[in-house]
């Protein structure tokens, strides 16, 4: 009785410390996003990740992290979707300057759609073109400036498995360009905020656990839904530990 007469306090606290400090730094993404250049883009990306950091703390949801701390190694991380809180998080879990793949509808959001676009490689998926060109952009990246993070399921795990199944873009962008995966678990967003609905947020820990990495080593194209497979069933076993009260 308590949380449900708090919780619209809450989300109201949480959504307008969220579009204040997005309109603070809107002018600066404005003035960086003027060049594109790799520093702009790295400015843009280090503004983000301490800011999710400290913004979680305000809003009484910490990040805790598990597992070892990735290294400066160039990776594909690969993370569990199943909250909107999911996509400030896994700017303040990766340490190390990335970018990530996500859908074109979000860049048509008002000013957050924006900021978006400088940090994300968007993609229509009802286009085969668009997943192509998504694939060569996500290749350069690899190569000549960061890594890249993926939700593979591509969208909220709604039903009673831990996860969906997987698209097959982040196992065939590792191959193609030897890059190892770094599987991810947000273990605590779809309590922090529930894709049910918008209001249904509330404070507690976000526990962010690193899983170790998967090589992709003399692999090639032929071996996607083998790589696939063992990276989903690792990231299942972790879950299902969670699940369990076990730390995976």
């Amino acid at each position: 009785m308590l949380k449900r007469f708090l919780q619209p306090f809450y989300t109201i606290y949480v959504l307008a410390t969220f579009l204040v400090c997005l309109l603070a730094a809107f002018p600066i993404f404005v003035l960086l996003g003027i060049w594109n250049k790799v520093w702009a883009r790295r400015t843009i990306w280090n503004i983000v990740h301490y800011w999710a950091q400290a913004w979680l703390v305000l809003i009484g949801q910490p990040m805790i992290r598990r597992g070892n701390r990735p290294s400066k190694e160039r990776y594909v991380y690969v993370a569990n979707h199943i909250s909107y809180m999911d996509t400030v998080l896994i700017y303040a879990a990766i340490p190390h300057y990335f970018r990530t793949l996500a859908k074109k509808e979000m860049a048509s959001i008002p000013v957050f759609g924006f900021v978006y676009k400088q940090l994300a490689i968007l993609v229509d998926r009802s286009s085969a073109h668009s997943r192509s060109r998504s694939l060569r952009l996500m290749w350069r990246m690899l190569k000549h400036e960061c890594n890249i993070a993926i939700f593979p399921e591509g969208t909220f795990n709604e039903g009673t498995e831990p996860l969906k199944d997987f698209y097959d873009g982040a196992f065939r962008l590792a191959i193609n360009t030897q890059t190892p995966i770094l599987p991810t678990i947000f273990a605590d967003t779809v309590h922090r905020w529930h894709y049910s609905a918008w209001w249904k947020l509330w404070p507690g820990r976000n526990r962010v656990i690193y899983l170790p990495p998967v090589s992709v080593a003399d692999m090639d194209i032929s071996q996607v839904s083998v790589l696939k497979e063992r990276v989903h069933h690792q990231m299942t076993e972790a879950l299902s530990k969670l699940k369990t009260g076990n730390r995976p």
